[in-house]
This record gives structure tokens, C-alpha cells and sequence, in this order.
């Protein structure tokens, strides 16, 4: 387990239960069960308060946990017969961005999503889950094929934004999360979408602009991360706490400001925790927003769509009055 740095004192006491646990295992004499379930009990009272009223920052910390149920994840156990589709078929194939056709509930669907890795060289290898142009083409590729065969789309959401890097820009990186975005808004499929972790910026929202959006309850979404807005608006990166704060970057910020539609509850101390039992509630939230928009054709989906989103910016002066 990876602990975040609230919580060491949580730390100490479940490291603690775990060498009594240890010496009681080698020593077959000694009676600890006792001690340590004593241990598990303050534990848990711990992680209750912890997690109970976090902070936007503590927020931003969980949503960006190695241990969080990643895309890949989701995929192996929420789909059947996934198969993959790689390539924009214009330059490359983007490895922080995958997406391929799989069965939801039995229902043919299409996945996009991106996947940050789990460890070292997977992290390298998919950029952090950072998308380059292609990653954005490869979903508008995508997109026009569910579009051609009336395949609803599911996007699963963890990036901290889209790769800033020179080759990224001049292949178009402004273009093509806009022309992601867009097709986000012109299929005439349903397109749900869940944030599983980090919402960064406009690599988000091109995945994002959908009939159905849900959050996990610890996950973030911003236009911008907190050190990236601290040091443009405070010159000064430790303010991060304050820009988290001032951002509105939480689920329940966001579903008061009509930005989302739904909050999906996490386990608790956070996904990281019982990555199942998380799966499962994503997973039912997709059938249930899924099951929303069933019935309606192409032209009512993307009317209502339009209007979602037209009615935004009076929820949030609403919200904000």
C-alpha cells in the first residue's frame, strides 16, 4: 500500500497490526489476534475521519494515486471480447489512449479511454496518460465507427492533460483535442463518460463532452491543474492548495455547478482501497446512464446534448448566486 502523506499516522497504526500479524506467524506461541484486530479497529476509525470531509488539495492527491484502479482495469473487468483498435492511420499509435470494440451487459459498445500505466516502464510507455495528437485522431476514429454502426461509446477518463511537448504542438495538439471535442457533440450515439481519477484540462474534456457524465467521488476535473493554475496566478506552485480550492475541481462542486450528472460513491479510503467493489459501482453507473438515453434517435441526442451544454454557464451563475 502507497500511503499519501495525510495519511501517515494511518500508516504506523496498519503497519504496526501487520508486524504483530508477521511475529505471529513465526511464533506459533504467541496470541496477538486480539492486539492487532484492536489495531484494525483504530485504523479504520482513522479512515473514516480522514476521508470523511477531504479538502479539494486531499482530493487531488487521491484522484493521482498509483494504487487507483486504472483504465486497463476497467476494461478487463467490465467488457467481453474486447478487441483492440490501435492507430489514427495518419502518423502513429498512441499508447496513452486506447479504445477498441467490447460487449457492456452483453450490448456491443465502443471503450476509449486513457490509461497512465501501473508501474515504471508502463508509465514511460503510456506517457503518464498524457494523449498526443494521434491519441485524440485515434478517438475520432473511433467515434466515426460507432457513429457508422449505432455503437454507444463509454470514455473512461484519468489524465492530468494533453502531452505539452514540441513534437505534440506541431502535429496539430490544439486541433486535435478540438476536433475530438467536437465529434464528442456531433455522433448520434449515446456517449457516456466516467472520470476515474484525473480530469486535466482540454485532454479530458475531448473525451468528455458527453450526454452522461459521472465522477468517481474522489476524482477531480479542472481546466487547469493546481500547480499549473498557482503558478500563473501566484507565481508560486506551493499555492496549489489555494488554486485547488478555488478551482470548484471536486465531484460535488462540479454536480452543483451542473457540470456533471452523477457522483459515484467510493469505497471507503478511496478506490485505491477495494479496486472491486469500485469497478462494480462504475460500472453500474454506465448501465444506469446507458439506460437514460436508450430509445432516443440520432437527432434527439444531439439536441439534447445541445442544450446540456448550452445550460451550463446559467447553472453555475445560479449556483454561484
Amino acid at each position: 500500500m502507497n500511503y499519501l502523506d495525510f495519511e501517515k499516522g494511518l500508516a504506523e497504526i496498519e503497519g504496526k497490526a501487520e508486524e504483530l500479524r508477521a511475529m505471529a506467524r513465526t511464533n506459533t506461541g504467541m496470541d496477538i489476534e486480539q492486539e492487532a484486530q484492536g489495531l484494525d479497529n483504530k485504523a479504520n476509525h482513522l479512515l473514516d475521519d480522514l476521508y470523511r470531509n477531504l479538502d479539494p488539495w486531499r482530493k487531488c492527491q487521491v484522484a493521482r494515486h498509483p494504487d487507483r484502479p486504472h483504465c486497463i482495469d476497467y476494461v478487463g473487468a467490465l467488457f467481453t471480447e474486447w478487441t483492440t483498435l490501435a492507430g489514427d492511420r495518419n502518423f502513429a499509435d498512441d499508447h496513452a489512449v486506447i479504445g477498441g470494440i467490447a460487449r457492456f451487459n452483453d450490448r456491443p459498445v465502443v471503450v476509449i479511454g486513457h490509461e497512465k500505466g501501473s508501474d515504471t516502464k508502463s508509465r514511460i510507455e503510456r506517457n503518464f496518460g498524457m494523449a498526443r495528437p494521434e491519441g485524440y485522431r485515434k478517438a475520432i476514429r473511433l467515434m466515426d465507427l460507432a457513429d457508422r454502426f449505432h455503437l454507444p461509446v463509454i470514455s473512461l477518463v484519468d489524465t492530468p492533460g494533453a502531452y505539452p511537448g514540441k513534437g505534440a504542438e506541431e502535429r496539430g495538439q490544439s486541433e486535435a483535442i478540438a476536433r475530438a471535442t467536437q465529434k464528442c457533440l456531433e455522433i448520434g450515439v449515446p456517449l457516456v463518460s466516467v472520470i476515474i481519477g484525473e480530469g486535466g484540462s482540454g485532454g479530458a474534456v475531448a473525451f468528455a463532452t458527453a450526454d452522461r457524465l459521472a465522477m468517481l467521488e474522489h476524482s477531480i476535473y479542472s481546466v487547469i491543474s493546481p500547480e499549473g493554475c498557482a503558478s500563473i496566478l501566484w507565481k508560486d506552485a506551493d499555492k496549489m492548495r489555494e488554486a485547488a480550492e478555488a478551482l470548484r475541481l471536486t465531484a460535488a462542486d462540479l454536480l452543483a455547478l451542473g457540470v456533471i450528472d452523477e457522483i459515484i460513491p467510493e469505497p471507503r479510503g478511496g478506490a485505491q482501497r477495494d479496486k472491486s467493489a469500485a469497478i462494480a459501482a462504475v460500472g453500474q453507473s454506465i448501465s444506469r446512464l446507458l439506460g437514460q438515453l436508450e430509445g432516443m434517435d440520432a437527432s434527439a441526442l444531439r439536441q439534447a446534448r445541445r442544450q446540456k451544454f448550452l445550460a451550463m454557464g446559467s447553472k453555475a451563475l445560479t449556483a454561484r448566486s
